[in-house]
Order: structure tokens, then sequence, then C-alpha cells
């Protein structure tokens, strides 16, 4: 496993190149997204803030989320990352917005995903989803795995590669 470091660095270094900001929703990463872009030096340059939305009320809350946005498609799917990446984005002003839901395990969620289950949403100049499934129930690996999925995507993104 990297170091968070390790994990944010090229997200970093290509937000920091395109002179562009990040901010995140993230929910089974628990907080790993976050953090790993914040890990490296220079992150006051890009990343506008985050926050883990666990729940329905911590996504209205924290990311202005409504009940009917929130009605359009349930969470850990690709359509429901993307709201959360639209509204992390628009909430704090930014370029980017990272948006993720899943189940980290060690039991799958209560719509029938199993543990190692994410959908990542990404909403910027393009808008890009993806799902993962890990196949494992060990958490903490979950949510690295995720997390270092999510930041490739942005990667790709910025880059023009996805």
């Amino acid at each position: 496993m990297a170091n968070l470091q390790e994990l944010g660095a090229d997200a970093g270094a290509a937000l920091k190149a395109a002179g562009q900001t990040v901010a995140v929703a993230e929910s089974s990463a628990g907080g790993v997204i976050c953090a790993a872009l914040l890990a490296v030096p220079g992150a006051s340059a890009y990343f506008k803030g985050g926050g883990v939305v666990y729940t329905s009320d911590s996504k209205q809350t924290l990311m202005a989320t409504t009940d009917e946005g929130m009605a359009v498609a349930r969470a850990a799917t690709q359509e429901h990352a993307l709201l959360l990446a639209r509204a992390a984005r628009s909430r704090l002003g930014s370029d980017w917005g990272i948006g993720e839901t899943g189940a980290a395990g060690p039991t799958g969620n209560r719509y029938g995903d199993a543990p190692g289950h994410s959908c990542i949403g990404i909403s910027g100049s393009v808008e890009m989803a993806l799902t993962i499934e890990t196949g494992a129930s060990e958490r903490e690996a979950n949510m690295w795995a995720f997390a270092q999925a999510a930041l490739n995507l942005l990667t790709q993104c910025i880059k023009g590669i996805a």
C-alpha cells in the first residue's frame, strides 16, 4: 500500500500543472481521497475542500444535495457518484468535483452491492464515471483502492486521456 502522499501525487501534479482546483464528496472511501490530495505539499493551490458524506443528511448539509436530486439514483451507482461530484464542484466553486459512493466492507450495502463495490464520478470540463469491484471484504484496503481509482480517474480527466 502506498503512503498518502504517493497516492495523491499524480492528481496533485496534474491539478497544479493545469492551474485548476478540486472538491470532494466521498462516502465509503472515508476521507482517504481528501487525505491523499492534502498530503501533497502545495495542496492549498488546488484543494478547495471536501467531506465524508456517509448519510443522506450529511450529503444535504455538506453538499447541498436535494431530496429530488437524491431520488434520481440510489447510492452506490455511477449516477449518484456524478451527483455528488457535481454537488462538491458547485458547493465549493472548484474546477473539478469527485464523488464516491459504495460499500467498503466487510459486508455489502443495503442495496445488495458486494463489499469492495464503489462508483466514482468526476465532474469538470468533462464528466466520467466508473464502477470498481475489488472482490475483497477488507474495509481499509477497499478504502485505499477506491481512493486510488478516484484519483487515477481525476488525473486522466485533467490530462484529457479518459
